[in-house]
């Protein structure tokens, strides 16, 4: 697996991907992956997740947007140097696409909210040769 990072204001966001052939469906276009995030705050702040907003481009040119409240139901706060990972899936109705997007973060000594930036990553159904 290949791993991305990106780091915004002492907070880096890490995404690793895995094709899931076993729940694929190439006969009808439909392609799963499962991307494993990990949010590391490297800040001196404590923080809270409070949001998430997705960008996904596919190779036949469709683009979908997703926001919504935490991830995979929660809104983790992080303590200094403490971090939280996660996994979450995505589906494509083409062999390849990518994926990034923001965090909204609250730093909470302050009342500071911020965005965090999610890496792009790429999704691709690994080719076999025969």
């Amino acid at each position: 697996m290949v791993s991305v990072s990106a780091i915004t204001d002492g907070v880096i966001v890490s995404a690793e991907v895995k094709y899931r052939k076993e729940y694929s469906r190439p006969s009808d276009s439909e392609y799963i992956f499962t991307y494993n995030i990990s949010i590391e705050n490297c800040s001196k702040y404590t923080i809270q997740l409070l949001s998430r907003h997705w960008f996904i481009f596919e190779s036949s040119n469709k683009r979908r947007e997703t926001k919504g409240e935490g991830v995979v139901g929660q809104q983790p706060r992080l303590e200094p140097g403490h971090a939280h990972q996660y996994t979450s899936a995505c589906n494509l109705n083409s062999t390849i696409g990518t994926m990034h997007g923001t965090f909204t973060m609250h730093r909470i000594s302050d009342d500071r909210f911020f965005k965090v930036k999610i890496p792009v990553f790429v999704l691709e159904v690994p080719m076999q040769l025969n």
